[in-house]
């Protein structure tokens, strides 16, 4: 007897020691997903400004240690062959990794790369691999603050296709760094229903992650990427009540919709979402692993604000209750922890159901006053101002490197089509009363390509409720008179006084002008191309700003060298490798003898090495170039670019020395 209780005893004891060692390895408990931030098209889109280090320290505060970070990392490469890791976006990345390594926040970089509605590829480990043994490479002596995810939400490929390519991705992380924390889950959008057709994982230092989005019916209603569209459902409660349910929207009828609403009374309830959330529980018990909810949330237009708390409590608990740590989706936007239809600042517009319901801890909310300007600020330098967020059409880079005026970067515009803007909205509105009448002015620098350009600038007002307002347009057209288009950077300093009212376009109605703008109520600032444009226009504009002085100076005379427009094909200059450790290959083509200049600039155009000058035949040529300047000296690491000249004709390549 004694034997058989000490071996009782020995056993609780062993599953107590393991159950500890297990839980252990998750370092962080909750935290926010931090979206629309690195989701971004590309590296010159990303708006990096829409987030400081104030928001992490606000993160912080309601009571986070984690922020789970989505970055549409395929997106922030030099694309297919390589993947090459995009210097910009590299170098932004370092702020947001330092930020929370200085504020002890944890931080889980997210490979976001993935449409909802585009299956996942059988071959997408080429890319996988490349990326990640760059970023583990990049960030292996980095704090373990640090943690990554391979991919989220794999869909339209069965687990065990993609378990084995996940394994893969493991193992080429694992020979550069074993020891931070990598995220894995399995697929059909990360469901908990999969985790158990995942391989089994050799790996100690993995963390399972799953997404609880359940009832859908309840979570998704309103949502507009679903297939079919849910915009039609509305005012699905929870828990389920039969007096609030509504009916299925026509749209809806003979769709699996229908019958997701039909199962609702049984699928609608506090008791289903535990059940579902014990998938989970059991694969962590089964496997003896560690499990972890990344995403977890209601989309807000179309659900009650108290039905949605409710959820998110029941939620919440239960992932406590059986310590799964958990990061919400989102921090700002549609599924966030701001009041709907808010300007989504901290101190004003948290919405405090849902802070309460996710036990975190709100600060003392006060009313949003938007007071009159009583000075300048900038709109864009290097990044987009405070509080300012930026849309655009036409291709827009926020972080060109070709010959800022001053600073790392301007705003590059082209691939312009009439009606195309550049969008700069004030987060909350902008009262410019009093920096209207006391001689304020749009103060900026721009160059452009060709002759004959036009372009408006102009602020918009706030659509109020009146049918009778517009969002109505107080602007002025920049011409060749106000700058020569010579691809030379141009000071241009225009007086709010002097700016005429537009009209508005509201609806798909265009209103005459009525004398209606209110400069209290500025909602944004744009750049538009009004007329028809050519597509070889390029435009660059830096340190856009609202000022009372007419002071500023051009620092950059010279015209730009190493200009992206199209090149000529006939040139066809290749560098290879790049990025660039010791040295490259520079290969062009001549289509007949020509005098060729091969030069090497640096970010802020000043040349740094002659690579040739001379008269060479037609046909193929290579040299060899060792990364270093002219005096042989070997150039810092860092973006370069490359030019060649011949024949009138120019062709230019980006090269980053590493």
């Amino acid at each position: 007897m004694n034997f058989l209780r000490r071996q009782r005893l020995y056993s609780i004891v062993l599953l107590l020691f393991i159950f500890l060692s297990v839980s252990a390895q998750v370092p962080f408990n909750r935290g926010v997903n931090l979206t629309g931030w690195f989701q971004a098209d590309s590296p010159g889109q990303i708006q990096f400004s829409r987030f400081t280090r104030q928001d992490i320290i606000n993160i912080k505060s309601l009571g986070c240690d984690v922020i789970r970070l989505p970055v549409n990392l395929h997106n922030m490469t030099s694309g297919s062959p390589s993947y090459n890791l995009d210097p910009i976006y590299v170098s932004f990345l370092d702020s947001v990794v330092t930020w929370c390594e200085e504020e002890e926040i944890y931080l889980i970089i997210d490979n976001h790369s993935f449409d909802p509605n585009v299956n996942t590829s059988s071959d997408i480990g080429t890319i996988l691999n490349k990326v990640w043994s760059q970023t583990a490479a990049h960030l292996k002596d980095r704090s373990g603050y640090i943690i990554y995810e391979i991919l989220n939400e794999p869909h339209g490929i069965t687990t065990q296709q993609w378990g084995t390519i996940q394994g893969n991705v493991i193992n080429t992380i694992r020979q550069i760094d074993s020891r931070h924390t990598i995220i894995v889950g399995g697929s059909g959008y990360n469901s908990y229903t999969e985790l158990a057709n995942l391989p089994v994982y050799t790996d100690d230092n993995l963390l399972y992650t799953f997404h609880f989005y359940d009832p859908f019916m309840f979570t998704h209603q309103g949502a507009s990427w679903t297939s079919p569209s849910m915009v039609s459902l509305s005012g699905v409660p929870f828990p389920y009540d039969a007096a609030t349910m509504p009916a299925c929207p026509a749209a809806l009828r003979g769709t699996w919709v229908e019958n997701s609403l039909a199962a609702y009374p049984s699928e609608g309830t506090a008791d289903h979402v535990r059940q579902l959330i014990d998938i989970a529980i059991n694969f962590r018990d089964n496997r003896n692993v560690n499990i972890f909810c990344g995403e977890f949330g209601v989309y807000m237009p179309n659900s009650d604000s108290s039905d949605r708390a409710y959820w998110y409590e029941i939620v919440r608990q239960y992932l406590e209750q059986n310590n799964i740590s958990w990061t919400t989706w989102d921090y700002k936007g549609s599924f966030g922890l701001f009041n709907k239809g808010s300007n989504e600042l901290f101190n004003h517009d948290l919405n405090l159901q849902v802070v309460q319901a996710l036990n975190l801890s709100a600060p003392p909310q006060t009313p949003s006053v938007i007071r009159p300007d009583s000075s300048g600020f900038m709109i864009y330098s290097d990044y987009a101002g405070e509080n300012i967020v930026t849309t655009s059409s036409g291709k827009t880079d926020f972080y060109c490197s070709d010959t800022p005026d001053n600073g790392l970067y301007c705003l590059h515009w082209h691939y312009i089509s009439q009606y195309d803007h550049i969008e700069f909205d004030f987060i909350p509105d902008k009262d410019l009363t009093r920096l209207q009448y006391s001689g304020y002015a749009i103060d900026f620098m721009v160059r452009g390509n060709v002759p004959g350009i036009n372009f408006d600038i102009r602020f918009i007002d706030t659509k109020t409720t009146d049918a009778d307002d517009h969002p109505w347009r107080m602007g002025r057209t920049i011409t060749g008179n106000d700058a020569a288009w010579d691809r030379k950077w141009h000071h241009v300093h225009i007086p709010l006084t002097s700016f005429e009212e537009k009209g508005a376009w509201d609806n798909n109605i265009w209103f005459n002008p009525e004398g209606k703008f209110n400069w209290a109520a500025a909602d944004r600032f744009e750049i538009s191309m009004e007329e028809a444009s050519s597509g070889g226009v390029h435009l660059w504009f830096d340190n856009i700003h609202i000022t009372n002085r007419d002071t500023a100076v051009v620092r950059e005379p010279g015209a730009l060298v190493t200009e992206q427009i199209p090149d000529n094909p006939g040139l066809n200059l290749q560098v290879r490798p790049n990025p660039v450790r010791y040295s490259a290959e520079l290969s062009y083509s001549l289509p007949e003898e020509f005098v060729v200049t091969m030069s090497v600039y640096n970010i802020t155009g000043s040349k740094v090495a002659t690579l040739i000058h001379r008269a060479e035949s037609p046909g193929d040529h290579t040299l060899n170039w060792n990364g270093c300047s002219d005096s042989g000296i070997r150039l810092p690491k860092g973006l370069y670019f490359c030019l060649i000249e011949a024949g009138g004709k120019h062709c230019s390549r980006k090269i980053i020395l590493d």
